[in-house]
């Protein structure tokens, strides 16, 4: 990519459809884990006008009620106007869950390989995984979608409150532009948000209010310039939303919930997965990796790369990205990282404390960049500097 250079990144709200999909299904992975954490989940959820759809495999001991985990969770998003006709207390619920294949099961169990003392657990799927962190903001994210998620988080929070912008309805976009000079941040050059809204507010209200009392509050005054473009409920009227306007289905926001295109992708999703499955643990392990060589110095930019098979308790590769930004060589910091982590399936799942129900909370506005994450914690960076120094 050239040093001057403009990259956009996208937020969505919880009320977007495919967050109502991806929340709903991390709200029965919760359920499940909360009273079984040996629970192996993959739950998939459509939603559509007045129905939820549930299907997938689950193996678990939980006894739960999944009408009732996903009217709540429906109910936390805010679909509970006299006028939605997607609502929490109205929609009809088909349950088409199913247990575990026992083909996939004998690959991932923990079981003793020959000549082995030990039983070990197998990845619960093939695959690429990735992970990137920067030192572009505070959460060592990319700045174009980290503004995005500050964007509509805030509206969320306007929203929930009840006394401010009552005309606020749970479905909303966020964008935000970002012009790069000699590789660093110049300026944002653009902000878009459309934002569902009740049909008796005008279109000024909605544009003096997101720009004066969201996007002026959220964004980095410096970087708000006379060149800055203000793009707010560009069609005109946003009234119909959510899964009355669009299908929903878990797992279609995998940009949104990771890097905002800054960083490259394996194509797993993450919701309604048990750590069982390595699109979503190895996923959080690459990011605390990267997140931890960033922490330490050794790059202002890095990207992880694991690879797995089926069954098999060792990734097949483990490749590190500096793209020229590294202080040490690449291949000393591979070292350093192969001394310091584990990428066996059930260490990540150890290492991370995974096995909580702790899924609910990693949803919305990105599954990275929240300190209160086991994975955004930089508690490696002393072992990596120490270790780095064997391999220089």
């Amino acid at each position: 990519m050239p040093k001057n250079f403009v990259f956009s990144s996208e937020s969505v709200a919880e009320g977007h459809p495919d967050k109502v999909s991806d929340y709903i299904s991390d709200s029965v992975l919760d359920a499940c884990l909360e009273q079984d954490p040996s629970s192996r989940v993959a739950c998939e959820t459509l939603v559509k006008s007045n129905q939820v759809v549930l299907a997938g495999e689950i193996t678990t001991q939980a006894k739960l009620n999944y009408e009732e985990i996903v009217r709540s969770a429906i109910r936390e998003i805010g679909y509970v106007n006299d006028d939605d006709v997607f609502h929490a207390d109205q929609v009809f619920i088909t349950n088409n869950l199913t247990s575990q294949s026992p083909d996939i099961a004998q690959g991932v169990d923990a079981k003793k390989a020959k000549g082995k003392d030990t039983a070990e657990q197998g990845a619960g799927d093939q695959g690429i995984m990735f992970g990137f962190a920067c030192d572009e903001t505070p959460e060592l994210m990319p700045a174009a979608l980290m503004f995005s998620h500050r964007i509509g988080r805030e509206i969320a929070r306007v929203r929930h409150g009840g006394r401010q912008a009552k005309w606020l309805r749970p479905d909303c976009k966020s964008q935000v532009s970002v012009r790069y000079e000699d590789g660093k941040i110049a300026e944002i050059t653009a902000v878009v948000i459309s934002t569902q809204h009740s049909a008796d507010v005008s279109k000024k209200t909605i544009q003096d209010f997101m720009i004066n009392k969201v996007i002026k509050k959220c964004l980095p005054k410096k970087l708000l310039t006379k060149n800055t473009q203000y793009l707010i409920n560009p069609t005109g009227r946003f009234v119909i939303g959510g899964p009355q306007g669009d299908a929903g289905l878990t797992g279609r926001k995998i940009i949104v919930d990771t890097y905002g295109g800054a960083g490259r992708h394996g194509g797993g999703a993450f919701s309604g997965k048990d750590p069982s499955k390595v699109d979503r643990s190895a996923a959080y392990m690459c990011r605390w990796v990267a997140k931890n060589i960033v922490a330490a110095g050794l790059a202002s930019k890095a990207e992880l790369q694991v690879a797995y098979a089926i069954g098999y308790p060792e990734p097949v590769s483990v490749t590190v990205e500096t793209f020229g930004t590294s202080s040490v060589s690449e291949e000393a910091i591979e070292a350093a990282v192969s001394e310091v982590f584990s990428f066996k399936p059930a260490n990540i799942v150890k290492q991370l404390n995974l096995l909580r129900p702790i899924y609910r909370g990693t949803t919305n506005y990105g599954h990275f960049g929240k300190d209160d994450l086991p994975w955004e914690q930089t508690d490696k960076v002393a072992a990596l500097k120490k270790a780095i120094k064997k391999f220089q």
